[in-house]
């Protein structure tokens, strides 16, 4: 039956012990969409409420969460008493960097169960596809392996993340590779969305959207636990985990272990995938100490140049241009030749260009947090950390007839040439500390936090052979560079409770950031060069709540960034430098919320300046260059609904609608015919992998308490792989639909018993969810050089979870 507007209410008072109200106490009327903080007075409502059967789900920091069932016949006034938990709770360890119910951004957490019911294997960005303006794409083309995402069309590189409030984005690229952490989920308890500008946080800048993960929090009850999935394309995920409990009421120990593999749906495109975690801690009524040790290691084969639109319409006069225009080769006609022959007799949508055996990306990053908290009185309470993160790998690559010069080796024989294969190292740490300060009473609430760390990064190259090593050393070294940064940031949060309705949010943070790069760079290139930025990154909003059912927010945030390592390494030395982008980010949003309906909005406007694009344009070796734009923007509304149309029925959905705009965009093209480069100035286009249309769909069905079936679609509509806007250089759009099904058993021999299937790409939809392009201009015609990156027909994922 269709639920109807009821006639009761629930009200309430929030308290702790000694009778005081607890202003802010999370309070959540399960099985509808309610949910609201407790007033400045510790007071609460829900109105409007048919009879039936409800529970109360009340929480606070510091305090024991309790849950009231009951049935409503009739109106109640309830009081409901919070007692000390008797330790400290882990959400201060991400409070600082989280976005609170009042803290006027677009946000959307995540949390444990939704994080364990679709972890089979997958890759992170998989397991938070269904959030707003959301895009994933796989470069194996399963979700095991290499991932990428884009939020709002902010790609990764612009995407802060932080896990317990440290930094993870590589401080250089400032990208963040959730293959190097494999199964990460499986030991994380919640993690936050934020898109635009968002709070002030810790390392990378937040240039669009930012991730804040939490990782598992106490479970006070020991536990054994283990997982299992297979699927298509050989996938395996086999994990173990275990935890103590809480040990004389104080101590605790948490470990897992987990191997993830998988062949890939494009040829070769195989992952090999192992972690760990290990967590002890030490908690009492005002302090925690807590260390986290966990490490990652991958071997993925490379997958990375994808599918040329030639081979996947068949196209065979364009597969022989790629030979007879060199593409795959400026200097080999034997690789040109060898990459012909291989193309042609490839399948169209699993074609992969490398073939060498061991073409592989070969990493292991490992973590070291220590985290110390303590609560100087019921007010105030302090948050700091110390952290080591170590990564070393490497990439490993066949090359044919390659010269001795570009490797600084001398030839046995004038214009000698070499097979060879290479290996480019990195080498990093990433070591420093952060800190948070946070006060609360009664209107107001404080943040004073910040943190300090060190980057030392090693990029060095080897030849480790060669079919004619002549005179020269094994495992010969041709280059070796050095990245040296140091990233300060301080901020301090502010939020005003000006009434009962209305919040004011104030956030100012200042960063520094000094970048030393040296050495040799892989073309030979001395590259050594410093750079230096002071950043004052200014946020404020306003928040207001006229009733328990709605809430409306307006803010304007400023984010500032720094150009990557490739971004100054690859510039035209005779050219513009890139300088640092700064985004002016305005947001305002509303929801309405009932008790079996919501409808959600929110609007942005995203503007830019000095934004870093690719334009074609190349530096003195050919290769491409990012540059800056002088104005672009990001405008849009997202839009957020859910009904649940029965007890047992919901359906939630999210839809972004957008226009992403270069203001003045001008094309540069190679001609082979001049040696140099012609200019198309194009006026107003659409920035590159931005869609105008995102829409994810949740439709959820629970016949029965242990069994639950759900349909999980994503459509992401046509979006330019250039700047041009040019429909021959597109991603057309695709729908896709996953069918997830979940069975608890009964009265078995262990604690629970889960088993999970998980039907990927049900409808079997052909598209491609990445891509690349290069133009030239050759006999007075244009033509491009291009990859595409398909994605596995239907495919599925089956497992099980037994609970000792």
């Amino acid at each position: 039956a269709i639920f109807s507007f009821g006639q009761f209410s629930v009200s309430g008072i929030v308290k702790n012990e000694t009778g005081e109200p607890l202003p802010g106490a999370n309070v959540i009327l399960n099985n509808n969409y309610r949910g609201m903080p407790a007033g400045e007075d510790g007071h609460f409502q829900f109105t409007k409420l048919k009879a039936g059967d409800y529970e109360l789900q009340v929480s606070f920091i510091g305090y024991a969460k309790k849950k009231i069932p009951f049935q409503l016949s009739k109106s109640l006034n309830l009081e409901i008493v919070l007692n000390r938990s008797g330790m400290l709770t882990e959400e201060v360890l991400v409070e600082a960097t989280r976005a609170g119910d009042r803290t006027p951004v677009a946000k959307t957490t995540v949390g444990k169960t939704t994080l364990e019911e679709l972890n089979m294997g997958q890759d992170i960005p998989y397991l938070l596809s269904m959030t707003p303006s959301f895009v994933i794409t796989s470069d194996a083309g399963t979700g095991v392996g290499y991932t990428n995402f884009r939020i709002r069309g902010t790609d990764l590189n612009r995407i802060n993340v932080t896990i317990n409030g440290i930094p993870m984005n590589d401080a250089e690229s400032h990208g963040t590779w959730f293959v190097d952490i494999p199964d990460l989920a499986e030991s994380t308890d919640n993690i936050q969305v934020q898109r635009g500008v968002g709070t002030s946080t810790n390392g990378a800048a937040a240039f669009g959207a930012s991730l804040n993960f939490q990782t598992n929090s106490l479970n006070k009850e020991a536990y054994t636990q283990y997982k299992t999935s297979t699927g298509s394309f050989n996938t395996w995920k086999n994990t173990i985990s275990a935890g103590s409990g809480l040990i004389n009421n104080r101590f605790s120990v948490d470990v897992r272990l987990s191997k993830v593999s998988s062949d890939g749906f494009v040829d070769r495109a195989a992952s090999d995938l192992k972690s760990f975690f290990i967590s002890t801690g030490y908690f009492s009524e005002k302090t925690i100490l807590k260390v986290n040790i966990f490490s990652g290691i991958e071997e993925t084969y490379q997958a990375w140049n994808g599918v040329p639109s030639v081979k996947l319409n068949n196209d065979a006069e364009g597969m022989e241009r790629y030979r007879d225009h060199w593409l795959w080769s400026s200097s080999s006609e034997r690789e040109n030749q060898i990459r012909y022959d291989q193309i042609v007799k490839a399948d169209a949508r699993t074609y992969n260009l490398y073939t060498y055996d061991n073409e592989v990306d070969h990493y292991q990053q490992d973590y070291y947090q220590l985290h110390f908290s303590h609560e100087f009185n019921p007010f105030l309470h302090l948050n700091t950390s110390l952290f080591l993160t170590r990564g070393k790998g490497y990439y490993e690559n066949f090359e044919y007839d390659e010269d001795y010069f570009k490797y600084g080796m001398i030839a046995p024989a004038p214009n000698a040439i070499t097979d060879l294969v290479k290996r480019k190292w990195l080498d990093n740490d990433l070591y420093g500390g952060v800190f948070s300060l946070q006060y609360e009473k009664g209107k107001s609430s404080f943040t004073l936090g910040g943190g300090y760390n060190t980057y030392d990064g090693d990029h060095y190259g080897n030849v480790i052979w060669a079919a004619n090593y002549g005179n020269n050393e094994k495992n010969h070294e041709w280059y070796r560079g050095n990245g040296l940064k140091k990233d300060f940031n301080v901020y301090g949060k502010y939020l005003y409770q000006l009434s009962g309705s209305v919040s004011l949010y104030a956030d100012m943070q200042y960063r520094d950031i000094n970048y030393d790069i040296g050495g040799i760079d892989d073309d030979l290139r001395d590259v050594t060069q410093s750079h230096n930025y002071h950043f004052f990154n200014p946020k404020a909003g306003i928040y207001y709540r006229p009733d328990q059912s709605q809430e409306a927010w307006f803010s304007f945030g400023r984010a500032n960034r720094e150009p990557n390592r490739s971004n100054f390494v690859d510039a035209d030395p005779e050219g513009k430098r890139p300088v640092s982008e700064t985004l002016n980010d305005f947001e305002a949003g509303y929801t309405l919320k009932t008790d079996h309906f919501l409808l959600g909005a929110n609007l942005y406007y995203m503007h830019y300046k000095d934004q870093l694009i690719l334009t074609g344009e190349i530096n003195d070796v050919g290769s491409p260059i990012m540059v800056n734009a002088d104005h672009s923007y990001r405008a849009g509304i997202e839009l957020s609904g859910g009904v649940k149309i029965s007890r047992n029925l919901n359906w939630d959905i999210h839809a972004t609608l957008s226009r992403n705009k270069l203001e003045n965009f001008t094309e540069y093209v190679d001609n082979w015919d001049s040696g140099s480069q012609d200019a198309f100035h194009l006026g107003k286009t659409d920035l590159a992998f931005s869609p105008k249309t995102i829409i994810n769909s949740q439709i959820s069905f629970r016949p029965h308490k242990s069994f639950s079936i759900s349909m999980l679609s994503n459509y992401v509509s046509d979006q330019y792989i250039d700047n041009s806007s040019n429909d021959d250089r597109k991603l057309n759009s695709w729908f896709v639909s996953n069918l997830k099904l979940d069975y608890q058993l009964q009265n078995v021999l262990f604690e629970e018993v889960k088993l999970h299937l998980l039907v990927n790409n049900l409808f079997d939809e052909e598209y491609e969810s990445n891509a690349w392009v290069y133009s030239y201009i050759y006999g007075g015609e244009r033509y491009k050089m291009d990859g595409y990156f398909p994605q596995a027909g239907i495919h599925f994922l089956a497992g099980i979870t037994i609970q000792f």
